[in-house]
């Protein structure tokens, strides 16, 4: 008696088998030959911000390692969430990559904090390498009335939310820092959003807010041009590049914070080509073109390879909770 079952698996095998293999075939082949076009590195700010002055030089020696064109493609919106978001839930074939700032552990956060749909998930992306982190720097204009912090913090106590301060958007890179300063000197301003830390300097220096604190990269050349003032930084030690600056604890305020810029992929991304993209982040991180470029912007590269820079991500995630549930919901 004939198996009919039977018969119709053999043949759906015959016929489907043949392609299943051919499918599969052409996708190792893919990930075994990546990549064979050009790949997009996302930056989640407007040009002209630390984002965007590292992704230039990243994005140029990756191609350079991969073989490929390495496009840099702005997306600005909600600090940074907008353009994070896209790329984790972007095809996880290695072909969109992500260059992000530190307040990528913020904004999961901040989106249970304001109630808000999450735009992305920590575990939706895949930490590869760190290539920078720098504190950021408290900056004025040149002409403003305050000479150093403290005459700074003692205006802010005098005129509590008559300071104003600008950033790159709720709960991002500029803001958390500003905010901690307010925690810990117990102090209130009015905090300014923009898209970006390069509209944030341009109002800046045109007048229309009195501070940004930002990544030495976007304001060391006006500082430098004696167009902006630097008042404090959030590290643990003087910087090399300002020397003259001092540190919020040398001004008695236990607040520190980094701003820091890593290569980041969507989490399926195939382990093979995950590697390849790793293994080419480091090249890069250690090309003298790329280190100077960056550099002479204002941030020496300090580099994580991935499993240090996934215990990195993962202590600044518990860290930034803290603070984000402390600034709780912004009016």
């Amino acid at each position: 008696m004939i198996n009919f079952k039977l018969t119709l698996k053999l043949r759906n095998f015959k016929v489907l088998g043949p392609l299943f293999f051919l499918l599969c075939s052409a996708a190792y082949s893919q990930t075994l030959n990546y990549p064979t076009r050009p790949v997009t590195l996302v930056v989640p700010f407007p040009p002209g911000g630390v984002a965007d002055i590292v992704a230039r030089p990243v994005a140029e020696a990756l191609g350079r390692e991969l073989g490929q064109t390495v496009l840099v493609e702005n997306r600005a919106g909600a600090g940074g969430g907008i353009g994070m978001g896209y790329v984790a839930k972007s095809k996880p074939d290695g072909y969109t990559l992500l260059l992000a700032l530190s307040s990528l552990t913020v904004i999961p956060q901040a989106d249970v904090v304001i109630g808000r749909s999450p735009l992305f998930s920590m575990s939706d992306l895949r930490p590869i390498a760190r290539f920078t982190a720098d504190p950021t720097v408290l900056v004025v204009k040149a002409d403003a009335p305050w000479k150093n912090l403290k005459e700074f913090i003692d205006d802010a106590r005098r005129r509590p939310k008559a300071i104003n301060y600008g950033s790159s958007g709720n709960y991002g890179t500029m803001h958390i820092p500003m905010a901690m300063l307010e925690q810990g000197a117990d102090i209130s301003m009015t905090h300014v959003p923009f898209t970006g830390a390069g509209p944030a300097l341009v109002a800046l220096l045109s007048g229309q807010i009195d501070a940004v604190s930002s990544g030495p990269a976007t304001i060391l050349q006006n500082i430098h041009a004696g167009k902006l003032r630097a008042l404090t930084q959030w590290g643990n030690s003087r910087l090399e590049l300002l020397p003259d600056v001092p540190f919020l604890k040398e001004e008695g305020l236990n607040v520190q914070y980094a701003q820091w810029a890593g290569l980041f992929i969507p989490a399926s991304v195939p382990e093979a080509v995950a590697q390849k993209i790793r293994s080419a982040a480091k090249a890069v991180a250690n090309e003298p073109r790329v280190r100077d470029s960056i550099y002479s912007a204002g941030s020496p590269v300090q580099y994580l390879d991935t499993p240090d820079f996934e215990r990195y991500v993962q202590q600044d995630a518990k860290k930034m909770a803290e603070v984000v549930k402390r600034m709780g919901k912004l009016e």
